[in-house]
């Protein structure tokens, strides 16, 4: 598998915020997004990787919790191998994946998905598959990055017609800003002064807080 890095750190977002973690990050995307923080990771004819087997990544794991990331890791054609030896070894995996990529074929026991809904300002929302929307579990998170009020009114319905569809049974709702791009404090206006909102949770990204934003392998 073509993997970009592995290291250890907390995870920086999402349910798991705080949460000592072993990052994988696989090579490739199928998206380009404008505001990506991963570029280094997204080409496959561009970008630094190793090629590693699936028993050389595992060496590589020290702790119980795996966030397996990219890039895209739904693109890589073993990496459901990779999820079910991760899994089977009682690790518990979060697959961030952006939303473009079937994540049926995918879910098994102990892992869970964080999904990307790409707003407007990623240049990228026609690429989403509702489907991937509509079969999600409590566990999963839907995740949301905003950069501008379109964002925020796409938000807005993207949430209500989730709302609409799970009832009791909804994933976790994430929105986090455009890092140095929009305000987290109007973000949290935005959700205050929205109902459809109310759901939501507001994330930073820590690891831009820690360290320097630029910096990877923290």
């Amino acid at each position: 598998m073509k993997v970009v890095e592995i290291f250890d750190s907390i995870d920086g977002e999402g349910i798991r915020t705080g949460q000592a973690v072993t990052f994988i990050r696989l090579a490739g995307c199928n998206l380009r997004c404008g505001y990506c923080d991963t570029k280094y990771a997204i080409s496959p004819d561009s970008c630094e990787f190793e090629e590693m087997t699936i028993p050389e990544i595992l060496e590589r794991v020290h702790f119980k919790y795996v966030t397996l990331t990219g890039g895209e890791p739904l693109i890589h054609k073993d990496v459901k191998d990779l999820i079910f030896a991760l899994t089977d070894k009682g690790i518990e995996v979060n697959i961030e994946t952006n939303g473009a990529v079937d994540i049926r074929p995918f879910r098994m026991e102990n892992m869970f998905f964080t999904v990307d809904y790409k707003l407007p300002s990623s240049g990228e929302e026609d690429k989403m598959l509702w489907e991937n929307f509509k079969n999600l579990t409590k566990n999963d998170v839907v995740k949301f990055v905003v950069g501008n009020d379109d964002d925020v009114n796409k938000m807005r319905e993207v949430t209500k017609e989730l709302t609409a569809f799970y009832g009791d049974n909804l994933p976790h709702l994430f929105a986090g800003a455009v890092f140095s791009d929009y305000s987290p404090e109007q973000l949290v206006a935005d959700i205050l002064e929205n109902k459809e909102l109310h759901n939501v949770r507001v994330q930073l990204q820590i690891h831009k807080y820690i360290w320097d934003p630029n910096k990877r392998g923290v």
